[in-house]
């Protein structure tokens, strides 16, 4: 009988990472059955796209999971969530933990600060310095485990060997992750994003196996949440294969008249990002003023890529910036706005379907624009000159009750200090430092490139669009053990 695999893909970055890899493929041709369990609302979509003989698709039943979350000592299971994400070791950088602890702070009363976060802030110092508390926060989570109706009869029905996801429990899947541990079934997490394994540290399961991009990765796994560096594997990226490969990349006058891009003006683009924390507007708003003016070396126009958060209906201000971006393209000359494609349910717009279109702007851009977006990383691979551009709205949000931080002080969480301390590219602190570094790149496009070309190899390692390849071999590698 075939060996049987749970993949638990909860998220776009999930999506492209197992089925737009080869991963999935890899495993299915050693004689592998897969069960993916997916968003409910989207899985017959994922289904119809990805189907082939030995791939089942199943829903990660997230509503349920919610309502046990919120129904089952909903207080303890929060503050178990939230020591989670800020209790990893100071043995590696911890201001991303850090600004999350501010960010809790920031949004809820008095009463809530007394109640919770002091306490907590005691229990956050035990586990910042003590291997023992982190290892005793993983076990003290394990009795929120359904006891029955949520995947009970799943792992009944195809008893599968081993169970893989893209996170270890930091997500919804933490049910799935904990229900495999208590059944004794070999299960591995996948770390699909860039800043994971500093942003939020701690498991929410007793999970064996790792895989991550790096040996920075693996050294936050080890040092930060205490894993066995002997069950870390470093296997790449599998979701940047199709980079390498330029699978995804479209003809160039193909995307320029997809968004009605003059073929014989300089193409800067702006990837939003880190809309939770600040408005993203003084940047694009700088930017276009910039290719609306003689302000730059070269005749340039702009393309604005709105970030997912921009089309959540709470809170209503990233709608509402979303909205001043389309009046900034009304207004101005040169500007244009795409907006990411959405899947729909849960994965909104993370879905993973619009590769060609990232790919095709990072690589047909003359620069590249963002705060510290993941982006900066898929840049790099495109060797696209880029600029962290971080001009601050004076208050931030300004919003009663939304916390905000200033773009310029996160630049010292761990993937942003190391794109800084690469020299990769730029960071502009105002409109005058971005119109400079922007006119640099304009001239020669080679400037920074063995600075960008390095930072890929210390960030991802493989660049032989093999990475999805190498990572399904290491879970045969564990599965047959």
């Amino acid at each position: 009988m075939s060996k049987k695999i749970f993949i638990s893909a909860d998220h776009g970055m999930a999506i492209i990472y197992f089925l737009q890899s080869d991963v999935v493929s890899t495993l299915l041709d050693s004689g592998v059955e897969i069960i993916v369990l997916t968003d409910d609302e989207t899985q017959d979509r994922i289904e119809k796209r990805f189907a082939r003989p030995g791939l089942i698709f199943e829903g990660l039943r997230l509503k349920q999971a919610n309502e046990y979350a919120k129904k089952v000592s909903p207080r303890r299971q929060w503050l178990l969530g939230y020591l989670r994400r800020v209790g990893g070791s100071r043995r590696i950088n911890t201001e991303a933990m850090d600004s999350h602890i501010w960010e809790v702070w920031g949004e809820n009363g008095w009463k809530f600060r007394l109640g919770v976060w002091i306490p907590s802030a005691l229990a956050i110092l035990l586990l910042r310095n003590f291997a023992f508390a982190r290892k005793l926060l993983v076990q003290l989570q394990n009795r929120f485990t359904p006891e029955s109706g949520l995947y009970t009869d799943l792992f009944d029905k195809y008893q599968p060997d081993m169970v893989v996801a893209s996170t270890p429990g930091w997500r919804m899947d933490r049910y799935l992750l904990r229900e495999s541990a208590r059944r004794g079934i070999t299960n591995m997490t996948a770390i699909v994003g860039w800043d994971n394994s500093s942003s939020y540290n701690i498991s929410g399961a007793n999970v064996q196996w790792a895989t991550c991009w790096s040996e920075l990765q693996k050294e936050e796994l080890v040092l930060g949440s205490d894993w066995d560096p002997e069950h870390v594997h470093v296997g790449g990226i599998p979701s940047y294969d199709g980079y390498f490969r330029k699978s995804w990349l479209m003809p160039r006058d193909k995307y320029f008249n997809l968004h009605r891009l003059d073929p014989n003006r300089k193409l800067i683009s702006y990837a939003s990002s880190f809309v939770h924390f600040a408005p993203n507007y003084p940047n694009i708003e700088a930017l276009a003023k910039l290719v609306s003016s003689d302000a730059l070396a070269e005749p340039s126009q702009l393309l604005i890529r709105l970030h997912p958060s921009h089309f959540q209906d709470k809170p209503r201000i990233f709608a509402e910036e979303r909205q001043r971006v389309f009046d900034l393209e009304k207004k101005y000359p040169h500007v244009h706005v795409v907006q990411p494609v959405a899947l729909g349910g849960s994965l909104g717009y993370y879905g993973g379907e619009d590769m060609d279109e990232k790919s095709s702007m990072m690589a047909y851009s003359d620069v590249l624009v963002t705060v510290y977006s993941t982006m900066l990383v898929e840049t790099a691979v495109h060797d696209t000159p880029m600029i962290a551009a971080v001009i601050d709205t004076p208050g931030g949000w300004n919003k009663k009750g939304k916390f905000s931080l200033s773009l310029k002080e996160i630049g010292d969480w761990p993937t942003h200090q190391r794109f800084r301390m690469a020299k990769a590219g730029r960071v502009a602190t105002d409109e005058r430092e971005l119109q400079n570094m922007l006119n640099l790149y304009l001239k020669d496009k080679s400037v920074d490139s063995e600075e960008r070309l390095m930072f890929v190899k210390d960030e991802i390692t493989f660049t032989d669009a093999t990475s999805g390849t190498r990572t399904a071999k290491f879970i045969l590698k564990i599965l047959n053990s």
